[in-house]
């Protein structure tokens, strides 16, 4: 073979290896949906702002001061995957009632918030970290009373966030997997695409793209590592993340640690903090009680 042929066939190689990477990126993206709903239509006094972020990028988040309370414990609320902040205004903003400052955030590639070319679970977690430390600045909340409810991937990033920030108090995760690789090899059945001929390239590329192995990344991993207390909340009949994926993270937890809440729903995060709000406001009040 000429050295001319070898050249294209590697040119060739490159272009067919860039044209997959570009797909894989398309077909792993979020999709946008728009604000539904925002706590200034619910009653509530919001702040809508646009956070400074990880890359250079912006968060758009609402923060929601607690009413009556100077300096109050606050909640940060991540949603999960091709959702944004507004599906989670209505059963999260009225933790406001309660004595709780609520700051909801729309992850990078999600709602309001600026666009990258690529989210991930480890970038959920930058994105939350930024509303902590946003949090943590502003004069209406108590910067060491602060917790993390998330939902899905949201879910696993607060567990995530946890491992690694002592300023967290406690998560709410609603609807967390277990383990990434579960969710890819779900994701590629969905659509068809054989693991043997195309799955194991596509899941190598994503962990290569993202910067981790899901391993390091996994919930199953991170909740046997936070620093704080964790209540596990999942639908019964979640027919995403299968509710076996609760009671693995619970066995994996800190014995006393962590606690699941099993409830009556799907994968939707609304139905689980509407039906069980007097236990999740239970928790909260227990984890980020003033100290004695």
């Amino acid at each position: 073979m000429s050295f001319a042929a070898l050249a294209g066939l590697v040119v060739l190689g490159l272009a067919v290896r860039a044209a997959a990477h570009a797909l894989m990126l398309h077909g792993l993206r979020a999709p946008r949906v728009s604000a539904l709903v925002t706590p200034g239509s619910l009653g509530y006094a919001a702040q809508s702002m646009h956070i400074p972020g990880p890359n250079g990028k912006t968060l758009f988040a609402w923060f929601v001061p607690a009413r009556g309370v100077a300096k109050a414990p606050a909640v940060l609320v991540m949603h999960g995957w091709g959702a944004n902040a507004s599906l989670l205004v209505s059963s999260a903003v009225p933790l406001v009632d309660e004595g709780f400052a609520v700051l909801l955030v729309d992850a990078r590639c999600h709602g309001a918030s600026e666009d990258e070319a690529f989210t991930s679970l480890p970038r959920f977690a930058e994105d939350i970290e930024v509303g902590l430390d946003w949090l943590a600045l502003t004069p209406q909340v108590d910067a060491t009373r602060m917790a993390v409810i998330g939902h899905s991937v949201g879910a696993g990033a607060a567990l995530l966030s946890a491992t690694r920030r002592a300023d967290i108090r406690a998560v709410i995760s609603i609807s967390a997997f277990a383990h990434p690789y579960e969710v890819m090899r779900r994701f590629l059945a969905t659509h068809h695409i054989p693991y043997f001929a195309v799955g194991w390239y596509v899941l190598r590329h994503v962990q290569h793209v993202i910067g981790v192995r899901f391993d390091d990344i996994a919930p199953l991993r991170s909740i046997a590592h936070v620093r704080c207390p964790v209540l596990l909340v999942h639908g019964k009949d979640d027919d995403m993340v299968p509710f076996e994926d609760a009671r693995r993270l619970l066995a994996a937890g800190r014995a006393g640690q962590v606690e699941l809440l099993a409830v009556d729903g799907r994968h939707d995060p609304i139905e689980a903090l509407q039906a069980e709000q007097r236990q999740l406001v239970g928790f909260l009040k227990a984890c980020l009680a003033p100290p004695q």
